[in-house]
Protein backbone atom coordinates (compact mmCIF):
# COMPACT_ATOMS: atom_id res chain seq x y z
CA UNK A 1 0.00 0.00 0.00
CA UNK A 2 1.16 3.73 -0.71
CA UNK A 3 2.73 5.17 2.16
CA UNK A 4 1.00 8.11 2.13
CA UNK A 5 -2.18 6.41 2.94
CA UNK A 6 -0.57 4.68 6.46
CA UNK A 7 0.39 8.21 7.17
CA UNK A 8 -3.08 9.31 6.58
CA UNK A 9 -4.55 5.86 8.44
CA UNK A 10 -1.63 7.03 11.30
CA UNK A 11 -2.82 10.66 11.49
CA UNK A 12 -6.62 9.49 11.69
CA UNK A 13 -5.80 7.35 14.45
CA UNK A 14 -4.24 10.02 16.29
CA UNK A 15 -6.73 12.62 16.09
CA UNK A 16 -9.31 9.76 16.91
CA UNK A 17 -7.30 8.95 19.84
CA UNK A 18 -7.17 12.62 21.51
CA UNK A 19 -10.95 13.10 22.49
CA UNK A 20 -11.06 9.70 24.64
CA UNK A 21 -7.50 10.64 25.58
CA UNK A 22 -7.67 14.31 27.19
CA UNK A 23 -11.15 14.52 27.42
CA UNK A 24 -12.62 10.91 28.93
CA UNK A 25 -16.38 12.19 30.00
CA UNK A 26 -17.27 14.74 27.62
CA UNK A 27 -16.03 12.28 25.01
CA UNK A 28 -18.47 9.41 26.52
CA UNK A 29 -21.08 12.00 26.58
CA UNK A 30 -20.82 12.87 23.02
CA UNK A 31 -20.63 9.30 21.95
CA UNK A 32 -24.17 9.13 24.37
CA UNK A 33 -26.42 11.64 22.23
CA UNK A 34 -24.59 10.48 19.02
CA UNK A 35 -25.90 7.15 19.94
CA UNK A 36 -29.48 8.44 20.74
CA UNK A 37 -29.76 10.53 16.87
CA UNK A 38 -31.94 8.89 14.63
CA UNK A 39 -29.72 7.05 11.64
CA UNK A 40 -30.75 9.61 8.75
CA UNK A 41 -28.94 12.31 10.74
CA UNK A 42 -26.42 10.01 11.43
CA UNK A 43 -26.11 9.06 7.88
CA UNK A 44 -26.23 12.73 6.95
CA UNK A 45 -23.20 13.56 8.99
CA UNK A 46 -21.44 10.42 7.88
CA UNK A 47 -21.75 11.40 4.09
CA UNK A 48 -20.73 15.23 5.25
CA UNK A 49 -17.05 13.67 6.62
CA UNK A 50 -17.37 11.54 3.57
CA UNK A 51 -17.24 14.45 1.24
CA UNK A 52 -15.24 17.00 3.19
CA UNK A 53 -12.70 14.32 3.34
CA UNK A 54 -12.91 13.75 -0.31
CA UNK A 55 -12.25 17.66 -0.97
CA UNK A 56 -9.58 17.86 1.15
CA UNK A 57 -7.94 15.03 -0.23
CA UNK A 58 -8.17 16.41 -3.89
CA UNK A 59 -7.39 20.05 -2.61
CA UNK A 60 -4.26 18.69 -1.02
CA UNK A 61 -3.47 16.56 -3.94
CA UNK A 62 -3.51 19.00 -6.73
CA UNK A 63 -1.36 21.52 -4.36
CA UNK A 64 1.09 18.73 -3.66
CA UNK A 65 1.13 17.42 -6.70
Amino acid sequence: MNSTIWLALALVLVLEGLGPMLYPRAWRRMIATLSQLPDNILRRFGGGLVVAGIVIYYMLRNTIG
